[in-house]
């Protein structure tokens, strides 16, 4: 395989994925084109002239008909990210490693001037200037740029190796916010652009329309399709537990009837034993030694003043999540359900169902706030739950699992 624009850079052995992605990286190092972030392996690599391929956005007519645009958060996306900033478009930006959401919205201050417009581009101005946008959210996203490591004028695509391109297109096709038309784009380096052998593109693989490089814009003119949605037979248990928000999307599409079954799901499931990245919580807390105490106090109703407060007669070392607007009549048996359906099982959970809300205990922070992204967005009898850390965390201390959340009748 030969790299186009790239001297000296042939192929021995039959190409891969990694293969491709490895011989761009060195060659963006050797050739002194790679920018910061260095070095540039296993990223979606930052080039040199990669403002004057973003500069090339602006002209395509699908980007001057789009409202709304998502684009990565990578460096060399970042004049992509002002230019539809300062063109007064909406700005969405997927969340770093998709741990807290999807999108965030870039909203700049009012009157923003050039220079802020361009620090809201930055990483840090993600940050600074982003606000969450739920799954509830009725968005509609009307072009989609994206980073890639490696791309063929034919439109196949390679990107670093994760997956997080390609797993954010199937959620924004579960969500409703793209359709099969809604034109990708990516931006990269002359010798960024390859030939791919098709063999190695999975049903999974997004692909782009357009390629902007210093030099050139390509429309691709792709047949291939895009992918129809989130493949849940390629999904694992792992990449479950590390990207918190697939767990509301599995549960949303098993309510309705789709087939959610795991990569390395037992045929059995849900009687399965769940792996410990989904249940670390009941792991480690179970060889706890037992204090004499009752477990956990299922429906007991703690008082507390503040909404977001929750005080515990129960001594632990937990962080509290706040569940409210749960809608009138709800019982505690269904948000037991859809807790063990998003795999975000509490050590205790305190109900408190007359004043529609409940507190959820979990053993440290890091697992309250998967929780908290797991079921944003949620509803319950038409009801969109309000759910965020409790403001009044509670006494540090010991608490031993809530056994009453496992399935019972065995």
């Amino acid at each position: 395989m030969e790299v186009a624009g790239c001297s000296g850079a042939g192929q021995a052995g039959p190409a891969s994925k990694q293969s491709i992605r490895e011989k761009i990286w060195a060659h963006l190092e050797a050739s002194g084109l790679a920018e910061f972030p260095r070095p540039v392996h296993h990223r979606i690599p930052n080039f040199k002239g990669a403002s004057h391929a973003a500069a090339r956005l602006p002209d395509l007519p699908e980007f001057k008909m789009a409202r709304t645009v998502k684009i990565n958060p990578d460096a060399p996306q970042k004049n992509a990210r002002f230019l539809t900033l300062e063109a007064r478009k909406t700005l969405l930006v997927p969340t770093p490693r998709l741990r807290t959401g999807l999108f965030n919205q870039i909203v700049p201050p009012l009157g923003a001037t050039k220079e802020i417009l361009r620090k809201c581009a930055t990483s840090q101005g993600v940050k600074d200037y982003s606000v969450p946008i739920g799954l509830d959210a009725k968005v509609k996203v009307d072009l989609v740029v994206v980073g890639s490591v490696a791309v063929s004028e034919k439109g196949w695509r390679i990107g670093k190796g994760e997956g997080y391109a390609d797993m954010e297109y199937a959620m924004m096709v579960s969500m409703g916010a793209v359709t099969e038309d809604t034109p990708v784009v990516t931006i990269v380096h002359d010798c960024q652009v390859v030939d791919i052998p098709e063999e190695l593109l999975g049903d999974h693989d997004l692909t782009v329309d357009y390629i902007l490089t210093p030099t050139r814009t390509i429309k691709t003119n792709c047949k291939r399709l895009k992918p129809k949605g989130i493949i849940w037979q390629k999904v694992s248990y792992e990449i479950l537990g590390k990207i918190p928000i697939l767990k509301n999307l599995r549960y949303r599409e098993k309510q309705a009837g789709k087939d959610v079954t795991l990569q390395d799901e037992h045929p059995d499931f849900p009687n399965a034993s769940i792996p410990a990245v989904l249940e670390d919580t009941a792991k480690t807390e179970n060889t706890r030694p037992h204090t004499g105490t009752s477990p956990a106090h299922i429906g007991h109703c703690s008082p507390g003043n503040d909404s977001l407060s929750a005080k515990s007669d129960v001594p632990g070392a937990f962080t509290t999540v706040y569940v409210g607007n749960l809608p009138a009549g709800t019982r505690v048996s269904e948000l037991k359900s859809t807790l063990r359906e998003l795999h975000v099982t509490p050590l205790r959970l305190n109900w408190q169902g007359a004043q529609h809300r409940a507190f959820l205990d979990y053993k440290d922070k890091v697992t309250a706030e998967s929780a908290v992204s797991s079921l944003k967005g949620l509803s319950l009898g038409g009801c969109t739950l309000r759910v965020e850390l409790a403001k009044n965390q509670r006494s540090k201390g010991q608490v031993e699992i809530n056994r009453n959340l496992a399935p019972q009748g065995k």
